[in-house]
């Protein structure tokens, strides 16, 4: 690697020539740009049948550096400790038509691709981060998914519908939540808004309540570590720890929630659907012989709730360790695919979220089968025609669990890219890891010192996945994000 050439310039041209070498496009073509060009506004018209709620304290929270904002919340105390969530999601499809260039871009690609230098949107910035974005202070059309919470945790009763929103506050997932958690004062912009700081403590209790009620049935108590690059101008000075945190999972308690009420909506009005689903664990033996080495049996055949009171133990007993063990029951779970389903269909489910009716319907300006579910979504309030047959839908949804793991493998790639590039000097060391993969494609370690994961080339037999083992730094690859480790005693 030159050092003439600047860290990220480098990890920009890796992530450019990964993407294309994946059937990813990198670049827009002239065709969308000349879309774009006569694109000057936010989408407006015909307001029948869309409900004005600018007055109501909406308001995003998302990373510290996001611009493509796709959801707002808002909740409303209920006679009998029930609560009201509203959802509101960016009408992306009001600007975003099918078969335009631009969502010929967005089929293609479709998902956002978030390196370590550069992201590379699904759609233009002028809209992912203007003109369909919920941006502070703008009035936007959404999709609201509104729902009645009961004192219990349940979705007592639900309600999609169009509507006209205003986020009032941009609010960030680690400021949020260090006032929620009482280590900070309230962000400016949550002071800033009459009654804002009330309304998210409700959501924060709500949220909670979401999370607890889901675990008594068995979602998983999982917990990762992820890795962002810090730049010091140009050059990579070291990875920061990104982890969950109070603000983080009001967002996901909400979005799942939101998401169900979603599909259980298009199954009602007999609309196929695509869904997101993650199958009962193939590696399931593995994952009770992982328990077994933490002291904890489990049942033979697959059980979440049994899994989830293992893992709850075991990150009482030894917190510093459990992201990694989260790491290795996740590499055991397998990844969620896209599913079309017909209705009057069982639906394969999610294991990990322990739900039965998800779908991905969010984040339309970063993920392609959002954008698909809210067209099925406006056809379907409006009373027309679903815009996609069932056929269309199988077609799409393995084209999109494709380009996901693309899109993945990409910002892996990437990611070890940066990575190698911190380890470059420190060929011969020795570290402690965990085994994150084994299988006929290789064997995988993860640093226990940082979150960087290699390949182990030598000495890797008759390891596992979730063991603990020591390796030395062999080799590294900056331009292919090779880390390659011996096992050592």
């Amino acid at each position: 690697m030159s050092r003439t050439q600047q860290h990220r310039a480098i990890l920009q041209r890796i992530a450019e020539r990964a993407m294309v070498e994946r059937g990813l496009l990198p670049t827009f073509s002239e065709a969308v740009s000349a879309e774009l060009r006569t694109m000057q506004a936010p989408a407006g018209g015909d307001s029948s049948g869309i409900r004005d709620l600018t007055d109501l304290p909406w308001a995003s929270i998302d990373n510290d550096d996001s611009r493509d904002l796709d959801q707002l919340t808002v909740a409303e105390a209920l006679a009998g400790d029930a609560v009201r969530i509203r959802v509101a999601v960016a009408d992306v499809d009001s600007l975003v038509k099918a078969d335009s260039a631009i969502d010929a871009h967005a089929r293609h690609n479709t998902t956002s691709v978030y390196t370590a230098a550069e992201i590379f949107p699904m759609l233009p910035r002028q809209l992912s981060t203007d003109l369909t974005s919920l941006n502070a202070d703008e009035d936007r059309l959404a999709v609201v998914v509104d729902m009645v919470i009961s004192a219990s945790s349940s979705v007592e009763k639900s309600e999609l519908y169009r509507a006209r929103v205003r986020n009032h506050a941009k609010l960030a997932y680690n400021s949020v939540a260090a006032w929620l958690d009482g280590t900070s004062a309230a962000p400016q912009a949550i002071t800033a808004v009459a009654g804002l700081a009330e309304n998210l403590r409700l959501q924060d209790r709500v949220a909670q309540q979401l999370k607890h009620r889901r675990h008594v049935h068995g979602a998983l108590s999982l917990e990762t570590i992820r890795a962002r690059p810090v730049f010091d101008g140009e050059d990579i000075r070291g990875l920061d720890i990104e982890r969950k945190n109070r603000a983080t999972e009001i967002i996901e308690d909400f979005m799942i929630a939101a998401n169900g009420v979603t599909a259980r909506y298009l199954a009602a009005h007999s609309v196929s659907s695509i869904r997101r689903v993650v199958r009962t664990p193939k590696r399931w033996d593995r994952i009770v012989a992982l328990a077994l080495e933490h002291g904890v049996t489990l049942p033979a055949a697959p059980d979440a709730a049994a899994l989830d009171a293992f893992l709850v133990t075991a990150r009482a007993d030894a917190p510093l360790l459990f992201p990694d063990l989260s790491l290795a029951v996740i590499k055991l779970l397998g990844a969620g695919e896209y599913l079309a389903e017909a209705p009057g269909t069982a639906s394969a489910g999610h294991f990990g979220l322990a739900v039965r009716d998800y779908t991905h319907s969010t984040a339309p300006n970063r993920r392609y089968p959002d954008l698909i579910t809210q067209r099925l979504l406006k056809a379907t309030i409006a009373g027309g025609a679903a815009p996609y047959s069932y056929a269309e839908l199988e077609g799409l949804a393995t084209h999109c669990t494709a380009q996901e793991d693309a899109a993945n493998k990409v910002e892996r790639q990437v990611g070890k890219s940066a990575a190698a590039m911190l380890l470059e000097a420190r060929i011969g060391e020795r570290f402690d890891a965990l085994v994150t993969g084994a299988s006929e494609k290789g064997t995988w370690a993860r640093l226990m010192a940082m979150p960087v994961e290699g390949r182990v080339v030598r000495a890797f037999e008759a390891v596992d996945v979730g063991e603990r083992i020591r390796v030395q730094l062999l080799s590294v690859n900056v331009e292919r994000g090779f880390i390659d480790f011996a096992r050592v005693s």
